[in-house]
């Protein structure tokens, strides 16, 4: 390791892969050459232990008897709440794909150890301790054996112009509609790469598996999108592969079997959230477009941003939750601060009367806005508001409640916030901050489609992190989650809240309308630079930053569906001087708005764009209520696709429990029994065939089960369609029961 490096074993490329391996790390890198190296860098990963010291001994003791190499030391580090020094014993293991099992047999039998550091994925670890991350540009010095004598990142995860290494792409998916193939529907596989599309043909599965191999070798692609290949395709391929004894070139380290991960549901603020588990490549990455949140919200861009920035591997990023990333960057900031992380959080929240919950426990601040159109309003929004106010403060789980500090007490709450000690939560989130804004400067004055594309996926991607990073300070099983600091960032919001309030009322603004980071406010005769100056007041006065989102022409604070005479803080129709539209709780932002819904509610907005104010926006309705015939016509002469009809739900519990028949509960059912596994959490697919049939089982069918000459409820269809109309007509009277006259 320490002999000098000879100039001609020495290379510069991306990081592309990483995973453990006997030796060490295996490192795939792809060199500005073009060439896909593997190599090895030697590592020995550490985790810690502390407690009585007899059961020391016999941990140290029970380590001398392993098979793998292992080496223990008592050292000192930092324990996370006090900030104190404190003895334990560091085990360094010499066999990486052994350090899970040890870990594993030590906790059995150490059930009076605390242990440290000991459940980090090893990639993660590994990227922590040689200052690395993925895609990072580095240069690395190797032995003829292509072993890692030195690496180094030559930029940094916080650089916001930095170049990728080129790409060649495959896509895999079953020809046809995209429909969960789980659910019934399957297809032959369909090839997409840079030199066309392809399909698969000829039953026999050795001849598929065949031409699959030969397009592997063929293009020998670096990434490989899927839509469910994780709960699908490749698990299916596995499958003939084993039968036809045919292996199948997935991972470019021939070396590795594919990593699998079962599938999982879990609750999340509320909901069921359905993971379809991973499929995972070595050497190569796999992405499941189907199984991805951040592809799906930033591109592509946005998921390289997030794994360069979180130090998550590609492939684990793309199908992890963001709030798994925002974790890894704090421990990240807890490893090199010599900080000891626990295996287990034991910190329990601090008890609180009933009349302090109701004092603390309150949430963000909404003020509701008034019923109704309004002319020449301004939104301004606070920049990431919720981590803005943990940077700005210090609020940390170590830092809230110390001693040190009586006099700096967080309004309402009574708690204290620590000066003397930097805390590690905002420590972790300044560089994202303002990395973050460092992307939207770029935003404003690039005018290169391509650039703002990139700009935008990429400021997209670290905006996630930063909001997940809020509801991890309260999240009680998060590593570094504390209740009270979760309400000391609400209770600072508020007050920022009623601080900008003030201060707008106080220049003579009117406050239409406030929802916890983002205010709309209006002012006879305000021009833009009125309301530049007014958000540079409210930023002096705040010391929190807050930008004008825009003005608008128009805005339509739309009525609750229940209560007509209130608002809803959420739901409402605008457009800005600029043309661009902002649209909340209309039926086009839903999820399980049927296509042919959304397509003719996106319609009649663009049509209801082009007034300048509101005199124009009621002269609009006659060419709304147009489309709205033209689409009720389609429905009525079954000139409609039943793929533009598809219903997507999410089941909220176990299928079989489902006690009423809805039609989610129908569908379920159905394909329950075809033998389809469903789990909470889950999306389904359905059209809905009878809404009034007295046998819920014809009320609605599985889309994945329909024919094209299945039949399709055309009045219930009908009902979605209007509806879609009276949001934004009912405010001028349009109502379902005028709607549905007028489009007869």
């Amino acid at each position: 390791m320490n002999s000098k490096p000879d100039s001609r074993r020495r290379l510069r490329g991306w990081l592309f892969d990483v995973y453990p391996a006997a030796e060490g790390m295996v490192l795939w890198i792809i060199a500005e050459d073009g060439r896909r190296l593997r190599l090895t860098d030697p590592f020995h990963p550490s985790f810690y232990f502390e407690g009585p010291s007899i059961e020391s001994r016999n941990a140290v003791l029970h380590l001398s008897r392993e098979k793998t190499p292992v080496t223990a030391r008592h050292v000192e580090r930092s324990e996370f709440f006090s900030g104190r020094a404190i003895p334990v014993v560091q085990v360094t293991v010499h066999d990486p794909t052994e350090y899970v099992g040890i870990v594993k047999r030590l906790v059995r039998i150490g059930d009076r150890l605390q242990f440290y550091n000991c459940d980090i994925d090893l990639s993660q670890l590994y990227f922590y301790e040689r200052n690395l991350f993925p895609l990072a540009l580095c240069s690395v010095d190797r032995t003829e054996t292509e072993t890692i004598q030195t690496i180094q990142a030559l930029d940094s995860p916080w650089d916001p112009d930095y170049s990728l290494p080129p790409l060649r792409s495959m896509h895999l998916r079953l020809e046809g509609d995209l429909i969960n193939p789980n659910h019934g529907g399957q297809g032959k596989l369909e090839i997409r790469d840079d030199h066309g599309r392809c399909v698969l043909e000829g039953d026999d599965p050795a001849e598929v598996l065949t031409g699959l191999n030969n397009h592997l070798r063929k293009n020998d692609p670096d990434l490989i999108f899927t839509d469910w290949g994780d709960s699908f395709i490749i698990p299916h391929v596995q499958m003939l592969s084993e039968r036809c004894r045919i292996p199948v070139a997935f991972n470019r380290d021939r070396r590795m079997a594919i990593a699998g991960k079962k599938m999982r549901s879990y609750a999340s603020y509320g909901r069921m959230v359905h993971s379809a588990g991973a499929q995972t490549f070595f050497g190569r990455w796999h992405i499941d477009r189907q199984n991805s949140f951040i592809l799906n919200e930033a591109g592509l861009e946005g998921l390289f941003e997030q794994a360069r920035v979180t130090k998550l591997p590609i492939q684990h990023m793309a199908r992890t939750s963001t709030g798994t990333g925002i974790t890894s960057m704090q421990l990240e900031t807890a490893y090199r601060a010599g900080i000891l992380i626990p295996w287990r959080k034991s910190e329990p929240e601090e008890f609180k009367s009933g009349f302090e919950l109701l004092t603390i426990d309150k949430g963000g601040m909404v003020f509701l806005p008034p019923v109704g159109f309004q002319e020449e309003v301004a939104e301004l929004d606070f920049a990431s508001m919720y981590p803005a106010i943990m940077a700005r403060f210090n609020i940390s789980p170590e830092t809230v409640g110390c001693s040190c500090c009586p006099g700096n007490r967080v309004p309402e709450t009574g708690y204290t916030i620590c000066t003397k000690r930097k805390g590690l939560v905002p420590e972790t989130l300044e560089p994202l901050l303002a990395k973050r804004a460092q992307y939207k400067q770029r935003l404003k004055s690039t005018t290169d489609p391509k650039r703002r594309e990139r700009y935008d996926q990429r400021q997209n991607a670290l905006k996630w992190l930063l909001v997940v990073s809020f509801g991890y300070l309260g999240y009680k099983n998060a590593r570094f989650g504390r209740i009270e600091a979760h309400e000391c960032v609400t209770a600072y919001s508020r007050e920022t809240l009623l601080q900008a309030k003030e201060i707008a009322e106080g220049r003579g603004y009117q406050l239409l309308h406030a929802i916890v980071d983002s205010v709309w406010v209006k002012k006879a005769g305000a021009t833009e630079p009125d309301y530049r100056k007014l958000a540079d007041a409210i930023t002096q006065g705040t010391g929190l930053p807050i930008n004008l989102e825009g003005i608008y022409r128009w805005i339509g604070f739309l009525p609750s569906k229940t209560r007509p005479s209130l608002s809803v803080p959420n739901r409402f129709l605008g457009v800005f001087r600029t043309g661009a539209m902002k649209i909340r709780g209309l039926e086009v932002r839903r999820t399980d708005t049927p296509s042919l819904v959304k397509e003719a509610q996106t319609r009649m907005i663009e049509v209801l764009n082009q007034a300048q104010d509101l005199k124009e926006y009621e002269a609009q309705i006659p060419e709304v209520v147009k489309i709205l015939a033209e689409y009720r016509r389609r429905l009525v002469e079954g000139q409609v696709n039943l793929r533009e009809l598809v219903i997507t739900r999410t089941l909220s519990q176990d299928p079989r429990e489902y006690k009423k028949a809805t039609l989610s509960a129908v569908v379920s059912h159905e394909l329950l029994a075809r033998g389809v596994k469903l789990a909470p959490g889950e999306a389904i697919q359905y059209v809905i065939t009878h809404d009034a049939d007295k046998d819920p089982a014809g009320r609605a069918r599985a889309y994945a089960t329909l024919t094209a000459d299945h039949a399709y409820d055309v009045e219930k269809y009908s009902e979605l369609l209007l509806k879609s109309g009276e949001s934004l007509l009912a405010l001028f009277g349009y109502d379902l029961k005028r709607l549905e006259q007028l489009t007869r």
